[in-house]
């Protein structure tokens, strides 16, 4: 019970995942949960992807701000 309540819980997630990203660039809705707090792996692992491309996203980021 326990453990298909857990997968329930992940999907929810991931659907509201693709529901925030919609009508964005990746590399915007990365930059986002990046912002709020949420770590390169979690990143990875909401939109599924790398924690490479993630970091490397994010580094793009900065570069712009400077």
């Amino acid at each position: 019970m326990e453990k298909e309540f857990l997968q329930m819980q992940k999907e929810i997630i991931m659907l509201l995942t693709l529901i925030a990203k919609r009508n964005m660039k990746q590399s915007e809705f990365i930059k986002e949960l990046n912002t709020v707090g949420f770590g390169i792996t979690k990143i990875a692992n909401l939109i599924g992807t790398t924690p490479n491309t993630v970091n490397v996203a994010l580094q793009r980021a900065k570069k712009k701000i400077k």
